[in-house]
C-alpha cells in the first residue's frame, strides 16, 4: 500500500531510539498516522513541530497497518513563535483535531479550514472570528452542528441570548424562561457580531466546549486537550 498527500502536523511522538510516530490531518486522507524514521535527527526534528504543513508518502504492507511516511517539509508555519496567543491558537486547533476527528476519515472542508486558519495565525492575521468558526465548522463535521438561526422555543429570530446545552439551539430570553440558570450563553461574537473582544471570544468558547465535550471525543471518555483552556485564559487575560 502507497499513497502520498500533504497535511498539516498535529502531533509527534518518540518511537524506539531514533524514530517518531507522527500523526496529520492530511488532504485526501483525513487524520492519519505513520512512523517517521530519523525523526530525532539534527537535520529532521527542526522540521517535526506542530502546524508544520508537509508532503508525505504514506507506505504499509497492509492497509490496517500504522505504516511509515517519508516527509518532506512544505511550510513551518514559524511565524506564530513570536506571537503567544496566535501559538496558543495553534496548540488548541492540532489538539482539537487529534482529539476529535476520526482516524483516516477525509473531511474536505474541514481540511481546507484547518490549513487557512493556520496559515492565518501564522501572518499575525486578526484571527479571532475565524477560530471560533473553525470550532463552529468541526463541530458541524462530526455531525453536532448548532442552530443559532432562530429559537427553538419560540421561532424567533432577535433576541437570541441563550444556547441549550441539549440541542444546540438558539434560545431567547422568553423561550429560556425558568430554564435561563441551565442555558449557555450566546454573545454576539457567536452569530457573527461586531465584539471579537477576549471577553466574548471566553463566553463563546465555554459554550462551543461544552458540545465539544460531550459530544466530540472519539474513543470514550476523554478530556479535551489543556491547550485549548490555555488559550481562553490566554484570551481573558489579554482583554
Amino acid at each position: 500500500m502507497e499513497w502520498r498527500d500533504q497535511g498539516a502536523l498535529l502531533s509527534v511522538r518518540r518511537h524506539g531510539e531514533n524514530s517518531a510516530i507522527i500523526e496529520l490531518l492530511t488532504a485526501q486522507h483525513g487524520r492519519h498516522a505513520g512512523i517517521v524514521r530519523g525523526a530525532t535527527s539534527r537535520k529532521m526534528a527542526p522540521h517535526l513541530q506542530p502546524g508544520t504543513q508537509l508532503d508525505v508518502t504514506w507506505r504499509a504492507r497492509l492497509e490496517g497497518h500504522l505504516g511509515s511516511f517519508t516527509v518532506e517539509p512544505l511550510h513551518a508555519r514559524a511565524g506564530v513563535l513570536g506571537d503567544r496567543a496566535a501559538l496558543a491558537a495553534l496548540n488548541a486547533v492540532t489538539g482539537l483535531l487529534s482529539y476529535a476527528l476520526p482516524e483516516r476519515e477525509p473531511h474536505d472542508d474541514l481540511y481546507a479550514l484547518s490549513v487557512g486558519l493556520m496559515d492565518m495565525l501564522d501572518v499575525g492575521h486578526d484571527w479571532h472570528r475565524a477560530y471560533l468558526a473553525w470550532e463552529l465548522a468541526l463541530l458541524d463535521a462530526l455531525g453536532y452542528g448548532l442552530d443559532l438561526s432562530a429559537c427553538a422555543v419560540t421561532g424567533a429570530r432577535d433576541g437570541l441570548v441563550y444556547v441549550s446545552p441539549n440541542s444546540g439551539r438558539a434560545v431567547t430570553a422568553a423561550g429560556a424562561g425558568e430554564w435561563a440558570d441551565r442555558m449557555l450563553p450566546l454573545p454576539d461574537i457567536l452569530r457573527g457580531g461586531a465584539d471579537g473582544s477576549g471577553g466574548q471570544m471566553a463566553k463563546a468558547l465555554q459554550t462551543t466546549g461544552h458540545f465539544l465535550t460531550r459530544f466530540a471525543a472519539d474513543h470514550g471518555d476523554r478530556p479535551v486537550p489543556a491547550a485549548r483552556q490555555r488559550l481562553i485564559d490566554l484570551l481573558a487575560r489579554l482583554d
